[in-house]
């Protein structure tokens, strides 16, 4: 399994919030590359980048410090407010490995278009509230649950996807495991798990899931999770840069 530490961008600092409430931000560095440098010292080589203000109002107000941090040697995946095959290309051509859709993925046509053309360097985030997919920076709640979307995106030809079960975002309370063990059961593609990860515990019952990766936040910046000792319990995990 993989392990993604995560850095949240709003105004060019790293911030984290509380299940998805801008009202509830914590800033924790305002140099989010030095941020990146520390978890590339203790030996991670993956990134999870999310532009939370792109993520709420769309755009990349962000990339600058996003093309900062593609120039590490880290394979990073970047979401947020990717809703056009423009935004897409402006952060492959920032250095950017992987770049994650939400909202833009409810639709289906706009989906398979671009997971045709960028393949692997294509992946969908699937954040859950309530039970139901939330949208534009989990604002807004859509009609669709979960399972039937993605069911939908497995059918387009999604080859990844990232699910933050909203309701433990920032709560260190713990993953969602029969979730994200429904989802590794039913589908073929992979399974990132995000959101809740309080402890070395929790990341020992994700590996034991199989999932391809899981995303760590807020436990890395209180300290609640070691990232040495959590990279040497999932052992090898280059992914490669693209």
């Amino acid at each position: 399994m993989k392990l993604f530490p995560a850095i949240d961008l709003i105004d060019g600092c790293a911030v984290r919030l509380i299940k998805g409430d801008y009202a509830q931000k914590t800033v924790y560095s305002k140099d989010p590359v030095k941020v990146a440098e520390g978890f590339l010292h203790m030996g991670a080589d993956c990134l999870h980048v999310v532009d939370l203000e792109g993520a709420k109002d769309g755009g990349t107000p962000n990339i600058k410090v996003i093309e900062r941090l593609a120039r590490l040697k880290l394979f990073v995946e970047v979401g947020g407010g990717i809703r056009s095959e423009e935004v897409i290309r402006r952060y492959i051509h920032a250095g950017v490995s992987r770049v994650i859709l939400g909202t833009a993925a409810q639709d289906p046509d706009f989906v398979r278009h671009v997971q045709e053309r960028f393949g692997s360097r294509i992946a969908v985030g699937v954040d859950v509230k309530e039970g139901k997919v939330a949208v534009k920076g989990w604002t807004e709640l859509t009609s669709l649950d979960c399972f039937s979307f993605c069911d939908r995106l497995s059918k387009a030809g999604v080859g990844c996807v990232i699910c933050t079960d909203v309701s433990r975002d920032g709560l260190l309370a713990g993953p969602n495991l029969p979730l994200y063990r429904e989802l590794s059961k039913r589908f073929s593609f992979s399974v990132m798990a995000s959101g809740g990860v309080s402890s070395i515990e929790d990341i020992r019952a994700l590996k034991e899931l199989g999932i391809y990766g899981t995303i760590l936040g807020k436990a890395l910046y209180t300290g609640a999770v070691d990232l040495a000792k959590a990279l040497a319990l999932v052992g090898e995990q280059k992914e490669g840069r693209t």
